[in-house]
């Protein structure tokens, strides 16, 4: 029986016809050796194919062998690679296949590093069948990874894989364990723009880096004070019970001998599960901006005061001003790493050639005093219409332009404009008779409310965090 990529007309006939039908039979896989619709966590595979046979004990010398995500045929396989690279790292599985009936692809996983190994078109898959066998059939597979035991993998891996006890009567959440040895690292997001999203980014990009394990800072520094709202810490109704005012971001930069962050830090209220670590800003950083303009060692201090807590974090995110102030300054100066979010809008695009002058100006001074240049890690595509015909006809041309025109490298994630993404952090409580704030991060929010946009916007900053954590060359 040849395969006919045309018979498949949604993602049901995919799975049914290309794969249950035609696929695993000719890899080698019996029903006893696959299982459909499986949950680890918040991870739900389509299928997982087993190189022994069900049922057995899920352990650190049981392989698991192969993830089969099928997708619609008019579904495009690029925006899917993100979330099958963080199944495999997740849960530590050798093999990975992506398919759409028009298209197949293969990506191996080996130590963190996911890597495409193999792709035909749907009408090549019954000639290029002999490749594909010798890549995940069930016997080559066997030969690969049963020899594997626990004492040959490196210890985080063994760690990860010995959680896996039972499918269905233990599940595993989707996380990745950091390294101890990590260094701490950070992430400036920045973009002279106002309202392409950089507090979104900066606020569930620290969350999602804290549900897999890493300990995580966030400094805001911008004087809106979004991302101290967004993390609920602004809970008070009058100004006398202002208990920011003499405890933020702005005490950090003004001393060099006093004021140090574990003087300053907070821990969110509420936001995410677990809870991330918090500079605050206020309002008042306007006021102090032209005292802190006139010291130069203004721009530094931030630098030297986290040295002190290095061992403290593994990573530290700073949503900074849509500006070049002293405060825009002082984070970039500070960050190993930059991420610019953009609508890729006409007018956040017009900002980029600025945005590339200050990374000079900032690097000049950096080298100063030995400071390697900002890495930038891209322009990340932010608050982007998931209306169809938009995403299907202007988002390429937009994209396009950001390496055409500005010669700027972009992300692969994109983080779309989901109404979850408001709504997360507009969320209220009531306390008596007074209404107070209650903002969650998107993942938090998601958990509560269960709806599928709120589950695929979590996702997306799932994404978002394992392209980082690549790019920075982490292992997850």
């Amino acid at each position: 029986m040849n395969f006919n990529p045309e018979s498949c007309r949604n993602e049901s006939e995919v799975e049914s016809k290309l794969l249950v039908g035609y696929l695993l039979p000719k890899l080698g896989y019996s029903p006893d050796t696959w299982h459909q619709e499986v949950r680890f966590g918040k991870i739900r595979l389509d299928f997982l194919a087993f190189v022994q046979k069900l049922p057995f004990k899920l352990d650190a010398r049981s392989p698991l062998g192969l993830i089969i995500e099928a997708k619609h045929p008019r579904k495009n396989l690029d925006k899917h690679v993100y979330q099958l690279r963080n199944y495999l790292t997740s849960l530590n599985i050798s093999y990975g296949l992506l398919t759409n009936g028009k298209q197949l692809r293969i990506y191996q996983q080996t130590a963190g590093a996911v890597r495409l190994v193999f792709q035909c078109a749907g009408e090549d898959i019954d000639d290029c069948l002999p490749d594909i066998i010798q890549l995940i059939g069930r016997d080559f597979l066997q030969e690969r990874l049963l020899p594997r035991s626990l004492s040959e993998l490196s210890s985080p891996q063994a760690e990860s894989i010995s959680l896996l006890s039972s499918i269905e009567t233990n599940p595993i959440p989707a996380v990745a364990l950091p390294s101890p040895a990590l260094s701490m690292k950070t992430i400036a997001i920045y973009h002279n723009k106002g309202g392409v999203g950089k507090t979104t980014v900066s606020t569930n990009l620290a969350a999602a880096l804290s549900k897999r394990g890493y300990r995580v800072l966030l400094i805001d520094i911008d004087a809106q004070s979004n991302s101290t709202f967004a993390t609920g810490l602004i809970k008070f109704q009058f100004e006398e019970e202002d208990d920011l005012r003499d405890r933020n971001i702005y005490h950090a930069l003004a001393s060099s001998d006093t004021n140090f962050i574990h003087d300053l830090v907070r821990q969110s209220s509420f936001f995410n599960d677990p809870e991330i670590d918090i500079v605050p800003a206020h309002i008042d950083l306007i006021k102090y901006q032209d005292a802190l303009t006139t010291k130069m060692s203004s721009r530094n201090r931030l630098l030297a005061k986290l040295k002190r807590v290095e061992n403290s974090y593994d990573f530290v995110i700073i949503d900074t001003p849509p500006s070049r102030d002293i405060y825009a300054e002082a984070a970039l100066i500070t960050a190993d790493y930059l991420i610019i979010p953009s609508d890729l809008k006409p007018f956040a695009n017009q900002g980029l050639p600025t945005v590339k002058e200050f990374i000079i100006s900032i690097n000049e001074n950096r080298e100063t005093f030995g400071r390697q240049p900002l890495e930038v890690l891209g322009v990340l595509a932010s608050k982007i219409s998931t209306n169809a015909q938009y995403v299907k006809h202007s988002f390429p041309k937009q994209r396009a332009v950001i390496g055409d025109r500005y010669g700027m490298s972009l992300l692969e994630s994109v983080i779309y404009d989901r109404t979850p993404l408001s709504a997360c952090f507009n969320q209220t409580m009531l306390v008596g008779d007074i209404e107070y704030p209650y903002p969650q991060s998107i993942f938090k929010y998601a958990d509560t409310q269960r709806s599928s946009s709120a589950q695929t916007a979590a996702l997306e900053f799932e994404v978002l965090a394992d392209e980082v954590l690549n790019k920075i060359k982490i292992k997850l």
